[in-house]
């Protein structure tokens, strides 16, 4: 089997029901001789398996993991049952359009030399807008904070056909990300410590600083729900985006500016504690908090795979990580466009 589409199930019945027919109808009709769809369920309780059974037991495989692992351990047990030369980690929460998966596939044949790869993403509650979680491709800058081609933090930009063009990216989404299997088991695969945020980026990071190249290309669109596992205003995402964050950074920064960079962020961490408490969000303000805390208590656990990134960079400069601060550009020189940090890549 040349591809396989995994699509990572926890309690989404409901989402299944809404767009696994798109996925379908699109994904097979375009390479049925090469690719294979499969559902690997987290240990859902709402009637998941019934209701594969009952509809798609005939076009559908299906992996029964019996409890929720969370996000990156539930896909490396997933694609450890895969014997594909391309597998598509895909939400549950999203719709698919015609030849999605034919313009991923084609470019990976044709340039050996990229890891992973996405299409555009935009929203399914607003249809003419990039969604949030990927956008037109994903940057960061250099304290760590993700940004995407049309959205930097919380703005997200009208798609006008401004970023159409392929382009090299620091990370692909984790919402609809496509990855050649022998570079997936080459870095190790997802970081399961991370259990969900953050571990695609961990894993691009990685992609990256070995030599592989990471790619978007929007004349494949898709559309993403969003929040449909943890909504953003839950403190138990903020919980996990700040702790694994901060586990990210330790384990694939190089030393240059290492010291300086985990001040700032000690200093930004808590300004945003402070925002979230005037902001009435205690649970918020609280989960900051603990993020710190857990990272300092987990950090001991990173440091061989910190020494073995270490080791095993190629790419000591990142082309695709900002030099400054999109927190700085945000707020204090208004700076809510991807072209306002990066003006010569379209």
């Amino acid at each position: 089997m040349k591809t396989s589409v995994v699509i990572l199930n926890w309690n989404g019945k409901s989402l299944m029901e809404e767009y696994l027919p798109t996925v379908v109808t699109n994904t097979l009709s375009d390479l049925s001789a090469d690719v294979e769809l499969i559902v690997a369920d987290n240990g859902s309780t709402d009637g998941s398996l019934a209701f594969l059974e009952a509809h798609y037991a005939d076009t559908i495989q299906r992996i029964d993991l019996t409890s929720n692992h969370g996000f990156a351990e539930g896909y490396n047990l997933a694609l450890a049952q895969v014997d594909a030369e391309y597998a598509v980690l895909l939400n549950s929460d999203v719709k698919v359009t015609p030849g999605w998966l034919n313009v991923l596939i084609d470019y990976m044949d044709v340039h050996p030399d990229v890891a992973a790869c996405q299409p555009k993403i935009r929203s399914l509650r607003k249809e003419a807008f990039f969604e949030h979680a990927g956008a037109s491709g994903g940057f960061i800058d250099f304290l760590g904070y993700p940004f995407c081609r049309g959205r930097v933090l919380s703005f997200v930009e009208k798609d006008n056909g401004q970023y159409e063009g392929p382009i090299d990216i620091f990370w692909a989404t984790g919402a609809c990300l496509c990855v050649r299997m022998e570079d997936f088991r080459k870095v190790g695969g997802l970081d399961a410590r991370f259990f969900a945020h953050m571990e695609e980026i961990d894993l691009c990071w990685r992609f990256r600083s070995r030599g592989r190249r990471i790619v978007c290309l929007p004349q494949s669109c898709v559309y993403h729900l969003g929040g449909a596992t943890l909504n953003k205003e839950n403190p138990r995402k903020t919980y996990l985006n700040y702790r694994n964050n901060l586990l990210m950074l330790y384990k694939n920064h190089t030393n240059a500016y290492f010291v300086e960079i985990f001040i700032i962020r000690l200093f930004l961490d808590y300004l945003s504690m402070i925002v979230f408490l005037f902001s009435g969000k205690l649970g918020d303000a609280k989960a900051v908090i603990r993020a710190r805390s857990d990272f300092w208590k987990m950090k001991p656990d990173f440091k061989v795979q910190r020494l073995e990134n270490l080791q095993k960079t190629k790419v000591a400069s990142i082309p695709e990580m900002y030099r400054g601060s999109i927190v700085l550009g945000y707020y204090f020189y208004g700076k809510r466009y991807f072209s306002d940090y990066f003006p010569k890549r379209k």
